[in-house]
């Protein structure tokens, strides 16, 4: 047997091979198949891809999913997509459409270059995942923002970027997807109502003390927000102040009376008008 008949049984061989797998996995894919309900593609599509993770499920498929499977299941959990997407998704599973409240990005961290200060040089990866395994990081004041821009590298909107040393979020492209927030390893950021009167730019639960020998813009713990609040809305639990939105009535009182200046005005005129 010379080499050209060698070739031509080895080409038929496998040809057939290839003959029968390919009928193997047409019969397959005909009896093992899972039936796709029509609705999904259409649902999917009202959704606007960012995979983040805001509403609770694994990505814009995994929400999909749950619309078609669940008549009962909100429709109003999809924070990217605000209230156009709900009112689509609405029209689509004919369903009554919600507001969906619009959320931003919030970077509770006052820690510019101006306020506190580095400990050590950090000639690391340009990550702050990366510094904080080094000794908590370069600054000092451990809960502070790394500044590396972790956060920024995530941002589908690009509405993150750092200035003084720290990052800071444009709100008027926020989507408030929430990718930065499971990005900062210090918990830095926090998602808010984009129309939140006041904001705490701190994260350091250290007594008050503590707090202003690393840092001048820190929260102290010294409460004056919280006995002067007129509806309870600012509290102070572990030497830092949070606000509860939902109470909170803009009135501007906790900015005025904060020793640290870290209570920041954001919409306070809006909310008084309002």
């Amino acid at each position: 047997m010379d080499v050209f008949q060698v070739v031509i049984i080895a080409v038929v061989v496998l040809a057939i091979i290839a003959l029968i797998c390919g009928v193997m996995l047409t019969v397959a894919s005909k009896f093992m198949a899972v039936e796709v309900d029509e609705m999904l593609p259409k649902v999917r599509e009202c959704l606007p891809g960012a995979n983040c993770g805001a509403c609770g499920f694994a990505g814009c498929d995994g929400y999909a999913a749950a619309l078609v499977e669940d008549p009962d299941l909100s429709i109003t959990l999809c924070v990217p997509g605000g209230s156009g997407a709900a009112q689509q998704l609405g029209q689509v599973l004919g369903r009554e459409g919600g507001e969906v409240v619009k959320m931003v990005a919030e970077v509770r961290c006052g820690g510019t270059c101006a306020a506190t200060s580095a400990k050590m040089d950090y000639e690391g990866i340009d990550s702050c995942t990366a510094a904080k395994l080094l000794f908590g990081g370069s600054g000092t004041c451990v809960y502070g923002c790394a500044g590396l821009g972790d956060c920024v590298k995530v941002c589908p909107e690009k509405a993150i970027y750092l200035v003084g040393g720290i990052a800071r979020v444009d709100v008027s492209l926020c989507t408030g997807c929430g990718l930065c927030v499971k990005a900062c390893p210090n918990d830095v950021i926090a998602v808010r109502p984009a129309s939140a009167p006041v904001v705490v730019d701190c994260n350091s639960p250290r007594p008050g003390a503590e707090t202003r020998k690393v840092c001048t813009a820190g929260c102290i713990g010294c409460k004056l927000c919280e006995r002067n609040c007129p509806t309870g809305a600012i509290t102070v639990t572990d030497n830092l102040a949070s606000v509860t939105y939902e109470q909170c009535v803009g009135c501007g009182k906790c900015v005025e009376v904060c020793p640290s200046h870290c209570i920041i005005g954001i919409n306070l005129v809006a909310a008084k008008q309002g």
